[in-house]
């Protein structure tokens, strides 16, 4: 019987019967560095493509540099980017989104909680448990069906209060914040300026881009106060 899969030689994962199996070897040593592995809903996705350097990769660290200053400003949570698993059992989801945000409301209730690591270092954790207060993604060519809609219905059913999903492959420079709804997220839509709401942070948003001087693509995430 096999015991596992070996993907391009250089990526094996173990044949796991849950979310539970799943999340012990995702915080073992054996799980692998490179690529990117989700649970949802009983089936493992794995992603290793290479991230694009200005579809993927400055837009990201735009969204990090703004959304971290707002953080920070009004000393609200933690902001993570890549390789931060969250993991929700009523969801049956382990996943890394590309940005999370976990509001200190969230960690003071119970909502979230940090899940320590194997070895019982004090202050040492491997993944967070629970309902962060936001999950964004940014599609990629590999990941379109994924973000668009499996990790959207996980991550609302994981209680996630608001989700982000941006595409600016191939001339596309689509920002979108969806908050829950009865049944579903619900997308946000655009005011007069184009700017979208986001209850999360209490202000309005609004994604643009320039080329730089070397050519590549430059992000900007304006922002209006709510009154």
């Amino acid at each position: 019987m096999a015991t596992s899969i070996l993907i391009q030689d250089s990526l094996e994962i173990p044949f796991v019967r849950s979310l539970a199996e799943f999340r012990a070897w995702a915080s073992s040593d054996a799980y692998p560095q490179q690529g990117r592995i989700d649970f949802i809903s009983g089936r493992i996705e794995v992603d290793m493509s290479p991230e694009d350097l200005y579809c993927h990769g400055t837009l990201k660290t735009r969204l990090v540099i703004v959304l971290g200053q707002i953080i920070d400003a009004g000393d609200l949570g933690e902001l993570f980017s890549d390789k931060t698993r969250v993991s929700s059992p009523q969801a049956d989801l382990s996943a890394e989104p590309d940005v999370l945000f976990v509001s200190y409301h969230a960690l003071e209730t119970g909502r979230v909680r940090r899940v320590p690591k194997a070895s019982g270092e004090p202050e040492r954790y491997v993944e967070l448990e629970g309902a962060p207060d936001l999950a964004l993604e940014i599609v990629s060519d590999d990941s379109v069906g994924k973000d668009t809609q499996r990790l959207p219905v996980a991550y609302y059913q994981a209680g996630i209060p608001e989700f982000w999903l941006l595409d600016v492959r191939r001339g596309r420079l689509d920002f979108q914040i969806h908050t829950r709804g009865p049944t579903g997220y619900e997308p946000v839509p655009p005011d007069s300026d184009g700017l979208r709401h986001s209850a999360l942070f209490a202000r309005s948003f609004r994604l643009s881009r320039r080329q730089g001087k070397a050519g590549g693509w430059q992000y900007g995430l304006e922002q209006k106060l709510d009154p």
